[in-house]
């Protein structure tokens, strides 16, 4: 019940589960009268559809009446000793997540001595080793192909970690920080202090880094709107800062696409891109071998 910001939902549905079973116990010995009794002749209803479709009134069996209170004292003990009336965990304090955390714990302890053999080989040694990348490949397939692949070529706002471009960094341990605590990539929107034209002119500037074709006249006029409004997180080179996750616009490596279109859209309203952290997910010894992996996969260790 902890998504809800008010114990009042809580209480609702204790009061709600509660009344549901009551209701049904009542319900029930309202109708004891058949507790008693053998079916033994239905009563015609008086009801005929299609001209031969009657509707009878039989009697509840006794055997369906008794299973169904067996039912409702079944649910009560459930809700005694298991979490079901709101804020109450029943006497068992039984829960999913702890249920789950245990069981991690206990696979990591089963798989610990597993990883040992790795621990104290650098990350370059264990992407080189046959079974280190076959288990490697498993964990980014189960974790990280749903966003980048199963090449791990990524798509459009997922990079492609084959390559050399990288937001962050490409060293192990930049590569194990970004898989332990995610990465949060945001450039902010300008379009407060350039106008669509001057979008438009700094887009064929920025074009013009990385070689492609571009307006001269509006190359000049970017090349003024870049300085003034981009150089604080991509350099006055377009280099780009890993430190902040901008990237190098010089490489021909687009996380968005390279047209003039997208890169106006990206000037005027900016880009929030988010990689969650895996340190909840994944233990210490799966992240490294994950991020030894994925680190091969751009150094091609062999």
């Amino acid at each position: 019940m902890t998504d809800f910001v008010s114990s009042f939902w809580a209480y609702f549905i204790a009061i709600m589960t509660a009344a549901g079973i009551i209701f049904c116990v009542w319900l029930l010995f309202t109708q004891r009268r058949w507790l008693g009794k053998e079916v033994k002749e239905a009563k015609n209803t008086g009801h005929v559809w299609d001209g031969n479709l009657m509707e009878l009134n039989n009697p509840v069996p006794r055997w369906w009446t008794v299973f169904y209170l067996a039912l409702c004292v079944f649910s009560v003990g459930y809700l005694v000793l298991y979490p079901g009336l709101g804020i109450f965990n029943g006497i068992l304090n039984y829960s999913t997540a702890q249920e789950v955390k245990q069981s991690q714990e206990a696979l990591s302890e089963r798989i610990r001595p597993f990883y040992a053999r790795y621990e104290a080989m650098p990350i370059e040694q264990v992407a080189a080793d046959p079974q280190a990348r076959q288990i490697g490949e498993r964990l980014f397939l189960n974790n990280c192909a749903q966003c980048h692949g199963s090449d791990a070529r990524g798509s459009v706002s997922f990079p492609n970690l084959t390559d050399k471009d990288w937001l962050y960094g490409g060293s192990p341990d930049q590569i194990m920080t970004s898989i332990t605590k995610g990465r949060h990539g945001v450039m902010p929107p300008m379009s407060a202090q350039v106008s669509a034209n001057q979008a438009a002119d700094i887009a064929q500037f920025v074009r013009s880094l990385s070689g492609l074709a571009s307006d001269p006249l509006q190359v000049v006029r970017g090349k003024q709107g870049f300085e003034n409004n981009c150089v604080a997180c991509h350099g006055v080179d377009g280099k780009g800062n890993q430190a902040l996750g901008a990237p190098n616009l010089t490489d021909d490596v687009w996380l968005y696409g390279s047209s003039a279109d997208v890169i106006v859209n990206t000037i005027l309203n900016g880009r929030d891109n988010q990689m969650p952290a895996q340190e909840g997910v994944l233990t210490p010894e799966q992240i490294r071998m994950l991020a030894a992996w994925v680190w091969g996969r751009s150094n091609s260790p062999r």
